[in-house]
This record gives C-alpha cells, sequence and structure tokens, in this order.
C-alpha cells in the first residue's frame, strides 16, 4: 500500500548535473518547490541515504527518497484586499504594487498579501505555477512599489517565465538615492550573494555571487540627492539596492542598506522617510498568447511623489533637469 508523501526513484540520464531540489520538483509537481526545499534542509529528504543541500548536483542512477508532509504546506486563502489591476485579459493581470504589500505568504506573513488578493479576484490561478506562489512570475520587495505581471494560466505562466529567463521582459526602474553621480550614465557590474555574516542581507563580498549587472542614467540632480532610471540586466534578490549601496550612493529610505537618513531631507519632508524610494515604473513583454509587444506604466507612488515634489520646491535648491527629460 502507498504512503502519501513518501517516494523513491532514482535519478535519470537526462537529469545528470541538475539541481536537487529542481529534479524532485519535475518528479512530484503536486508539491511546491519551496516546499520540497525545506524537506531537503531538514533531512527528510536523502540522495543515497545522504542529506544533500537543495543545490546539489545529482548524477543518472542516484536514488532519491524522502517523505513530504503536505500538512506543512502554506495555505493560500482568498482575501477582499483592494489591487490596482492596470490590465486584465483571459491570460493576465497587470497589477500596480503599493508599497508595504507582500507579494506572496511566507513566513511572517501568511496573510494580506498580493497573492491572497488575486485568489479572491481570480481564484483559477490557484492551480497556476507553484503552490506557495499562484500565478507569480516575479517579485518586488515588501516596499518597493509599481509593476508586476501575474498569470492567470499555465501557458501563460510558462511563457513569461521563459520571457524572464531570455531577458526578453524590459524593467525600468525609478530610485531616488543619496549624493550625486559622477557622470550621467553607468552601469555596475558586481556579483551578488548572500552576505557572509548577515545572512538576511545580500552582498557584492560574498565568496558564492551570482553576476549581476544594473544600467542606470540620472533623470533629475538635486543637491544631496539623485533620481536615476534603472534597467536590469539580471534579477539577483535586492539587486538594486545592493548595487547602489556598493557604488555609494544608497536608495534614500532603505532600512537594511541605506545606512543612516539624512536629517535635512527628513526635516524638508516633515517626517522620516519609512521605506525605499524604489519604484517599477515601466514594463514591456511579448503578450505570452497574442504574441505581441505590451508595454505599462505605473505612476509614482503618493510618498515618493511627496519627497520629489519637496526636493523640487525647496527655496534656494540647486537643481539640475538633464537636456531632453523633464521632471516627472
Amino acid at each position: 500500500m502507498h504512503t502519501p508523501g513518501v517516494f523513491c526513484f532514482k535519478v535519470a540520464k537526462k537529469d545528470t548535473g541538475k539541481r536537487l531540489d529542481r529534479v524532485i520538483a519535475s518528479s512530484l509537481p503536486e508539491y511546491s518547490r519551496t516546499l520540497i526545499t525545506n524537506h531537503i534542509r531538514n533531512g527528510s529528504i536523502l540522495v543515497v541515504e545522504k542529506q544533500r543541500k537543495p543545490g546539489y548536483r545529482v548524477s543518472a542512477g542516484e536514488e532519491i527518497n524522502g517523505k513530504i508532509n503536505p500538512q506543512e504546506a502554506l495555505a493560500c486563502t482568498p482575501e477582499a484586499i483592494d489591487i490596482d489591476i492596470l490590465f486584465e485579459d483571459m491570460d493576465i493581470i497587470v497589477v500596480n504594487k503599493p508599497p508595504g504589500l507582500v507579494v506572496h505568504p511566507a513566513p511572517g506573513h501568511y496573510t494580506g498579501t498580493l497573492v491572497n488578493a488575486l485568489l479572491y479576484h481570480c481564484p483559477k490561478i490557484i492551480d497556476t505555477g507553484e503552490q506557495f506562489r499562484p500565478g507569480i512570475v516575479h517579485r518586488l520587495d515588501k516596499d518597493t512599489s509599481g509593476l508586476l505581471v501575474i498569470a492567470k494560466t499555465r501557458l501563460a505562466h510558462n511563457r513569461l517565465a521563459e520571457q524572464f529567463k531570455s531577458r526578453i521582459i524590459k524593467k525600468t526602474y525609478l530610485a531616488l538615492v543619496y549624493g550625486k553621480m559622477d557622470t550621467l550614465s553607468g552601469r555596475i557590474s558586481l556579483p551578488i550573494g548572500r552576505h557572509p555574516v548577515h545572512r538576511k542581507k545580500m552582498s557584492t563580498i560574498s565568496k558564492k555571487g551570482r553576476q549581476a549587472e544594473t544600467i542606470w542614467k540620472v533623470n533629475e540632480y538635486f543637491e544631496s540627492t539623485s533620481l536615476i532610471e534603472i534597467n536590469l540586466k539580471t534579477g539577483r534578490t535586492h539587486q538594486i539596492r545592493v548595487h547602489t549601496a556598493a557604488s555609494g550612493h544608497p536608495v534614500v529610505g532603505d532600512q537594511i542598506y541605506g545606512g543612516k537618513q539624512d536629517k535635512n531631507l527628513c526635516t524638508l519632508i516633515g517626517k522620516k522617510i519609512s521605506r525605499q524610494m524604489l519604484h517599477a515604473w515601466k514594463l514591456s513583454f511579448l503578450h505570452p498568447v497574442k504574441k505581441k509587444m505590451v508595454f505599462f506604466e505605473a505612476p509614482i507612488p503618493s510618498d515618493m511623489q511627496l519627497v520629489l515634489d519637496a526636493l523640487r520646491s525647496k527655496e534656494g535648491l540647486t537643481q539640475s533637469h538633464i537636456p531632453g527629460c523633464m521632471p516627472l
């Protein structure tokens, strides 16, 4: 008699060199990769009777066995939360995520997320993508605002994921950073990985950093800050925040990578800036079914607009608009 959650199989020749978590996820599609990863880490899944890391590269013929307790899966429940939908059809939803909204359930945020809201709006996405992240093909940090595209079908999810992998999808961010940039444009190419000491942070000094590239240009100069447009060639965790901080120009308001806040700036605005001034501004991609390019732009959120307006209106402020660019 088969026991639910118990499995044992040998690695196929075609899967040689693949990550352990990916091989198991493809063999057991009923479970999310996050759930599988947790079971690998806690020793519930073994490779040739040895505990391995989720990123272990498997070899043909190796036996993988274990037991997955589905009760440990995180239940995603629909919640009536307002979301700003900019576009929707049978295949995708494009939303403008406000700052402060977590994208999907995770430890510490089991409810009140964008996914909970999406499940209320469109229950059918529960079968799209991973169990923990139905419909989600990319993410934004909790305190980063702006554009996200969500898949409503498995076909759309797969095709959008492939576009991210092949870098067809283009994303443009706006960031207010400390200091005046030395040039009008530039490129930051520094590897990013887990911080060697502070494990919840990312860093450019990690021994196992992955290649990352950020392209930026100045939109406006202010007295002690710069408003820059950013395009990503890669999509590493916290990439913009880590790269700008490493270059000496951290994002204003960043509680993790930004350091101490500028007192003069806080005084000008009348309060402390509570989140990073980072906004996913523009998004373009090939519609996964209609096969035509689509373009979206999200207005700057009110809190970030307040900061920019204060900077622009300060009496005697030295401000330069870059030729060909108008204030946003």
